[in-house]
C-alpha cells in the first residue's frame, strides 16, 4: 500500500519550452499553471506565479540551451515556488545546457555542469528530470534525486518499425561508444566506431573508422548535434568506406552556426532528433520525434512514487 501523501500537481513552463510543455500537459491531462514572466525596462526578469502552489508538487519545464537567460529564468521560477511554500519542486530540463564541460580536460577551465547542479539546488529544486546527459556521471554532481530519461525509449520503438537486417550501428566518436552499443546489443547488430582527433573545440582535424561498413546501412547514434562537423565528417567517411547508406539519431538538435548547411550537403540521408530544443529552420533531411509522452509519463510516475526506469527499453 502506498503511504506517500499525494500532493496536488502543478505544471509550469518557461518561455523557451512552452511548445513542448503544452504537449506534455496535453498528454498528462492537466493544463499548464498560470505563470507570467514580467520584465523591467532593462530586461531583468521577474517570474510571477498567479496561483497558489502551497504544498503542491510543482514541475517547471524548461530546457537550458542558449541564451543563458533560459537558465536564469528557470532558477527564478524555482526560487519563486520555494518562497511560496511549494511542497516539492522538480526542474524538468529536457536539454541540460552546459553539460559538455563535465571535467577539467585542461588547466584553468570550469566544470560548468557541476556549477549548474549547485545553482539548481541553491534555488530550491528538490529533484531534476532530464534526458540524455552528455555524460552519465553528471548525475553524481547532484545531491538531490535525478531522473535521467533515455532517448532509447523513443528511438527503439521507432527503429522497431524499420528493416534493420542490413544495419550497422556507429558511434561518431569514442565517447559515444556506450550509447551506440546499447542499440547494437538490443538489435543484435554490428557496431563500428569513428575515432576523431580535435585540434580545438568544434573542429575535427582527423577521423578514422574502426570496423567494417562495406555495403551496410549505417546508423550513427549521438546525444547531441551542435555544429554537425563530427556527424557530417563521420557520415562522409563511412560512405567513402563503402556503406550503402548512412543516417543519424541525435537527441538534442543544438544545430549552431552553419550546421543546417553542412547537413544539407553531407552524405547523411536522414537526421532524426527529439524536440528537446526547437529547430531554428526546416530541413528536408531532419525528422523530429516528440518527447512529450515520455516526459508526461515520467512526471506521473514521479508524482505517484512509481518507477522511472520502467519507462526505458532495456538495452
Amino acid at each position: 500500500m502506498n503511504t506517500h501523501p499525494m500532493l496536488e500537481v502543478k505544471l509550469f513552463s518557461g518561455n523557451t519550452s512552452a511548445y513542448l510543455a503544452n504537449s506534455i500537459a496535453d498528454y498528462y491531462g492537466h493544463p499548464l499553471g498560470d505563470l507570467k514572466i514580467n520584465r523591467f525596462s532593462d530586461g531583468e526578469m521577474q517570474p510571477v506565479i498567479n496561483e497558489s502552489v502551497r504544498g503542491a508538487y510543482v514541475f517547471f519545464i524548461q530546457s537550458t540551451y542558449p541564451p543563458t537567460e533560459n537558465l536564469m529564468e528557470l532558477l527564478l521560477m524555482i526560487d519563486a515556488a520555494r518562497r511560496a511554500s511549494a511542497g516539492y519542486i522538480t526542474a524538468v530540463i529536457p536539454y541540460f545546457g552546459y553539460a559538455r564541460q563535465d571535467r577539467k580536460d585542461k588547466p584553468r577551465v570550469p566544470i560548468s555542469s557541476k556549477l549548474i547542479a549547485n545553482l539548481l539546488q541553491a534555488a530550491g529544486a528538490n529533484r531534476v528530470m532530464t534526458m540524455d546527459f552528455h555524460a552519465d556521471q553528471i548525475q553524481g554532481f547532484f545531491d538531490i534525486p535525478v531522473d535521467h530519461l533515455k532517448s532509447e525509449a523513443i528511438y527503439i520503438p521507432y527503429l522497431n518499425d524499420l528493416d534493420l537486417s542490413n544495419v550497422t550501428f556507429a558511434a561518431p566518436d569514442v565517447g559515444g561508444v556506450k550509447r551506440a552499443r546499447t542499440y547494437a546489443k538490443h538489435f543484435a547488430r554490428p557496431l563500428v566506431i569513428c575515432d576523431k582527433y580535435r585540434k580545438q573545440a568544434n573542429e575535427v582535424a582527423e577521423m578514422t573508422v574502426i570496423g567494417d561498413v562495406e555495403g551496410a546501412d549505417v546508423i550513427l547514434v549521438d546525444d547531441l548535434v551542435d555544429t554537425a562537423g563530427t556527424l557530417c565528417r563521420a557520415a562522409n567517411i563511412i560512405m567513402e568506406k563503402g556503406a550503402k547508406s548512412v543516417r543519424a539519431f541525435c537527441t538534442h538538435p543544438v544545430l549552431s552556426g552553419n550546421a543546417y548547411e553542412k547537413i544539407a550537403h553531407s552524405e547523411l540521408g536522414e537526421l532524426i532528433v527529439c524536440d528537446t530544443i526547437p529547430l531554428k529552420e526546416e530541413s528536408e533531411k531532419i525528422k523530429v520525434l516528440s518527447t512529450a509522452k515520455l516526459f508526461s509519463r515520467a512526471i506521473r510516475n514521479t508524482h505517484e512514487h512509481r518507477s522511472i526506469s520502467a519507462l526505458f527499453v532495456d538495452g
